[in-house]
């Protein structure tokens, strides 16, 4: 393999993958002529974010023909794998127990957070207008930003202090005081450590800290790995240095691509500045666009025109605009002039992007509605919607609240009239009295036995209220129960024997966990899941993989702390946690087929950027938004951890600069990824009624209004 590194810089989409893609082939060619493997050859290949890593693991198996084996992953997947992989390395470092860690996921991190922290939230909330969960949120943001810029815990105080404006020695955003944060967060790593649990900010501090510096596993790691691919490093945290650094230092060939206009996750723990001096220690090569796009001749010119109003320029027919008064109408015109071009065989729905800095739920349901009526398929790119949106997830707490005792008071009448609606349903040529699985060789559509009217009114006559043993009567303690059908009453009759049954179990001590009970819902009331669209499949399979990982996690808490609370109050626990919204259904990632890899891509700002994807037709909506210079797409206090930080306070203007900079970023690369058309989508309103008058108004001046007749409905 060759010792010499690349530093592959360039704007979006001008080769900077395809050119690591054939540094790799080069690496490994000498074997792929002799038609050998390099097995002998490990090469860690690094990604920003998931979707980025499949796609760069495709393009270089299928450019080796999949001969030559590398290991592919992310940052964070990469320091947590290490972490995991050699644990007893810092157990003896750290004098912690012998004891495997569990990785903490964030929405257990922030039950747990609150839990410890009772006394200081308490006091912090009666001083500020923010809720507990933002608050504790706020200060765990604060641990996972030094430890992916590589700052002690007992630096975040002075940090603090020096960066972010305070009032008589507190956090003005928090209304506690520096030194109390700095306590909180000692406390709250003390207390994982000890108990065997791992945040990710654990995970990375004690990557860069402590595992990184050991020599045995130095040794380990270069013993390992002759090469390194890593794409996208504008979007890696400042630790990520540290390891490129021993890579380097030894002589290990490695190949970046870096964008100077990326930084998509500048304010979420990337630190492109710092990374960028890298490239003095490797051969620097810069690549032109490979692509054309709108950026090649409209770039400058836009970014002038929004930066200095005063600035005329004459926009092409290539960037139009559709104005309407309402947002309401705007959502309608956006939609028609899409479903017009499809329809007339200008564009695929595939070749088009509706992007905004961020879509409110009415104008997604809207768009989508207006679309997929005319037959076009729409793409919710990383659509995260909390678990508890789903009524099949919230029929499944609800039933979960019915059969564990004590939980009396997390049910109502109307979380009974939808979980019997939705249990209900029947598969077509199954036989629903059958108590075990039925085969998926019987699936067919779906309906349901019992619609919303006769739920309501089982809900409203068979169901007794209790606080701890809520209970669901039979059919006939409704007087008029010949008004439920045959149907609807002998479904119910199932619903009830059912929880019954599992209730009999529970007091036998049957079901080790509500795990099990929440499959064996899932087996008898959904057949596994087998017929649901995708998305409800995603809930199920996220819900379960929460529901594993927080019993996962009380088991742990159990032993350590010898707790004997019972099994109900979790349970409550859980139920809570999921109604509250912390949970979203986040499957791994997948690439659509048939029918839906031919639709629109419907996304924010950041996740079009982060995706990488790019469009022949793009429309900016809601281009009169002041989200689009002032949209939060940071933590709090993100500035103050990066490593070319001033020392000074943050300042007002210094906010302004930073999102100036960023509108400037988002504007180049949006135009690079767009190939044919701009349409910049405009109304004079927003949906509180004010006038919009965001900082892209002077572009939609100065573009040219689009002709559209409306679509007939």
């Amino acid at each position: 393999m060759r010792s010499n590194s690349v530093w592959v810089t360039g704007a979006s989409r001008s080769g900077k993958t395809t050119r690591l893609v054939n540094q790799f082939c080069d690496w490994v060619r000498p074997g792929l002529t002799r038609g050998v493997t390099q097995s002998a050859i490990g090469v860690l290949v690094l990604a920003a974010i998931g979707d980025n890593r499949l796609d760069l693991a495709d393009r270089l198996t299928a450019a080796t023909q999949g001969k030559c084996p590398f290991r592919s992953t992310t940052p964070l997947g990469f320091f947590e794998d290490e972490v995991m992989l050699f644990w007893s390395l810092l157990i003896g470092s750290l004098d912690l127990k012998a004891t495997f860690p569990i990785r903490l996921r964030p929405e257990n991190e922030q039950e747990l957070a609150t839990r410890l922290w009772r006394a200081e939230l308490d006091g912090a909330i009666a001083r500020t207008s923010y809720s507990e969960a933002r608050l504790v949120r706020r200060i765990l943001d604060l641990m996972q930003l030094a430890s992916l810029s590589g700052i002690t815990l007992d630096e975040i105080p002075m940090l603090l202090e020096q960066g972010v404006p305070g009032i008589e020695g507190q956090v003005a955003e928090l209304s506690i005081s520096y030194a109390t944060v700095g306590e909180m967060l000692q406390r709250w790593r003390f207390w994982c450590l000890r108990r065997g649990l791992l945040t990710y900010s654990l995970i990375t501090e004690l990557y860069w800290r402590y595992l990184l510096p050991n020599p045995i596993y130095q040794k380990h790691l270069l013993d390992r790995f002759q090469g390194v691919i890593a794409d996208d490093v504008d979007e890696f945290p400042a630790i990520a240095r540290q390891l490129f650094e021993v890579f380097l230092n030894n002589g290990t060939a490695c190949a970046f691509g870096f964008n100077p206009d990326g930084a998509v996750r500048l304010g979420l723990g990337a630190d492109p500045t710092y990374m960028a001096e890298l490239a003095s220690s490797c051969e620097e090569v810069a690549l032109t666009r490979s692509v054309s796009s709108l950026m090649d001749d409209l770039g400058e010119s836009i970014v002038e025109l929004v930066s200095d109003p005063v600035f005329f320029a004459s926009l092409p027919d290539s960037i139009q605009t559709v104005q309407t008064t309402t947002q309401a109408q705007l959502i309608r015109q956006t939609g028609d002039v899409i479903v017009k071009a499809v329809q007339s065989g200008q564009i695929q729905p595939r070749e088009i992007a509706i992007i905004g800095p961020g879509i409110d739920p009415i104008s997604r349901y809207g768009l989508t509605e207006i679309l997929r009526k005319k037959g076009i398929p729409v793409e919710l790119l990383n659509d995260q919607r909390p678990l508890a949106s789903s009524p099949i997830i919230r029929s499944l707490l609800t039933l979960l609240a019915l059969i564990y005792p004590g939980l009396g008071r997390l049910v109502d009448r109307d979380a009974i009239a939808e979980m019997l609606v939705v249990l209900s349903q029947k598969i077509a040529t199954s036989d629903w009295r059958n108590d075990e699985t039925l085969s998926t060789s019987s699936v067919g559509t779906a309906s349901f036995l019992i619609d919303p009217v006769r739920a309501g009114l089982i809900a409203d006559y068979c169901f007794e209220p209790h606080p701890d043993h809520p209970n669901l009567m039979p059919a006939t303690a409704f007087s008029r129960w010949d008004r439920l059908g045959y149907q609807a009453a002998d479904a119910y009759a199932g619903i009830v024997k059912w929880i019954e049954d599992q209730r009999q179990q529970l007091r036998e001590r049957l079901i080790a966990n509500p795990v099990v009970m929440c499959d064996r819902a899932i087996q008898r009331f959904f057949l596994g899941g087998s017929h649901l669209p995708f998305d409800q499949l995603a809930a199920l399979r996220e819900l379960i993989e929460t529901a594993q990982h927080y019993w996962e996690v009380d088991d742990r808490l159990r032993r350590s702390d010898f707790s004997d609370a019972p099994a109900s109050m979790t349970v409550r626990n859980f139920i809570q946690l999921l109604r509250n919204g912390t949970v979203t259904a986040n499957p791994f990632p997948v690439r659509p087929v048939g029918l839906a890899s031919n639709a629109v891509t419907l996304a924010t700002v950041f996740q079009y950027r982060s995706s990488r994807r790019a469009h022949r037709w793009q429309f900016w909506l809601d281009a009169g938004s002041s989200r689009w210079l002032s949209g939060v797409d940071a933590l709090f206090a993100a500035p103050i951890f990066l490593q070319n930080w001033s020392g000074q306070a943050w300042r007002v203007e210094d906010t302004q600069t930073m999102n100036e900079q960023r509108l400037r970023r988002i504007m180049l690369d949006l135009l690079g990824r767009a190939e044919e058309k701009l349409f910049l989508c405009y109304s004079d309103l927003s949906t509180s009624g004010q006038e919009q008058t965001g900082v892209l108004t002077t572009l939609v001046n100065a573009a040219i209004p689009i002709n559209s007749d409306p679509i007939p409905v």
